[in-house]
């Protein structure tokens, strides 16, 4: 749970047209988060060694259980990527944007999807300051191993200005539901999106 990185700001940042995309299943990336990947199999490889050597970008694909990835992703942005010896990868990718998949460039060895930004709905930012706070309420009490790293985040979370990252950092974090986090990553309102997040962490305080 760790965010004491600074969040990457998105403004000024020029999106590419077209990013990588690896297809996991239920792992859903969201903006201002760190995700740690393990890449072992070949085309992933190729993939990562291909984004290094250009945007050192790439987007974790949610498989829609057929032969398609959900539409809405996360551009990721690689943080550190640590080869061992037998060339598999260690690497932690940092959400930067909503992006919506819009069409395919390449299929195989690794996919190469066409994205292009999802664009926020306005909302008022004292309406989000006050969701923000009542999310943070609603946040698991900490357990006897987790309690200083809880009170952490917690800390870090109160101290952040940016309300949207706030949310999308508790929903990375402390929503387990697949089909809630498809919703949360999808909403372009960030006030319906903290409106969903405090009605999840509602439902688990009540189990």
């Amino acid at each position: 749970m760790d965010i004491s990185s600074k969040t990457f700001s998105a403004k000024g940042f020029v999106l590419p047209h077209s990013l990588p995309v690896i297809v996991l299943d239920d792992c859903y990336h969201f903006p201002a988060c760190h995700l740690p990947l393990f890449i072992f199999e070949d085309r992933y490889r190729r993939m990562l060694d291909h984004a290094l050597q250009t945007d050192r970008m790439f987007c974790v694909g949610v498989s829609d259980g057929a032969n398609d990835v959900l539409p809405v992703t996360t551009a990721g942005l690689i943080r550190a990527s640590v080869k061992n010896p037998d060339g598999t990868s260690q690497v932690m990718l940092y959400g930067v944007c909503r992006v919506r998949i819009t069409g395919w460039d390449q299929m195989k060895p690794f996919r190469i999807a066409r994205v292009e930004p999802v664009l926020t709905q306005h909302a008022p930012s004292k309406t989000l300051r006050l969701l923000k706070s009542r999310a943070l309420d609603l946040l698991p009490p900490p357990t006897d191993d987790s309690c200083e790293s809880m009170q952490q985040m917690r800390h870090e979370l109160e101290e952040m200005d940016e309300a949207e990252a706030v949310c999308d950092i508790i929903a990375f974090h402390f929503v387990r539901k697949k089909a809630a986090l498809r919703i949360l990553l999808e909403e372009c309102c960030p006030q319906r999106r903290y409106e969903k997040l405090i009605s999840e962490l509602e439902k688990a305080q009540d189990c």
